[in-house]
């Protein structure tokens, strides 16, 4: 878990994260990060790419612009990147997480001053999420 500015953009964030996964250890055994399950605020060009040289494959559906941006370019725009629907809809999960994390009042309000004090909040509301 990472901790930034409120201003700071959710895109430039993803990519320190599977670095982070890859020096865990469960069980004895090393975590591999095989697919990023993503919404369209990941789509830039950037992400793609540093997916692709890390070998991890992605499941974000494109924008409509960029879409409209490829089809523009005819032959020469590329071919669309392969998206699964049923892996998406999986996303859900995630997204009805952070829906209950934000019930925790004092967490959707950030009463806590401090990152480390906010930090704690999120990480017991999980434990607290995690046993119910």
């Amino acid at each position: 878990m990472f901790l930034t500015p409120g201003q700071t953009g959710d895109n430039p964030q993803l990519l320190p994260l599977p670095d982070e996964l890859r020096d865990l250890e469960l069980d004895g055994q090393r975590v591999r990060v095989g697919r990023v399950p993503a919404d369209k605020a990941y789509t830039h060009p950037s992400t793609w790419k540093a997916l692709r040289e890390r070998r991890i494959k992605a499941t974000i559906p494109e924008r409509a612009d960029q879409i409209a941006h490829r089809k523009a370019k005819g032959s020469a725009g590329g071919r669309p990147p392969a998206f699964d629907h049923g892996l998406c809809k999986l996303r859900n999960v995630v997204e009805r997480r952070f829906n209950r994390l934000k019930q925790f009042r004092g967490l959707a309000t950030r009463f806590a001053k401090r990152a480390a004090y906010h930090r704690a909040e999120i990480i017991l509301a999980c434990i607290v999420l995690h046993l119910r």
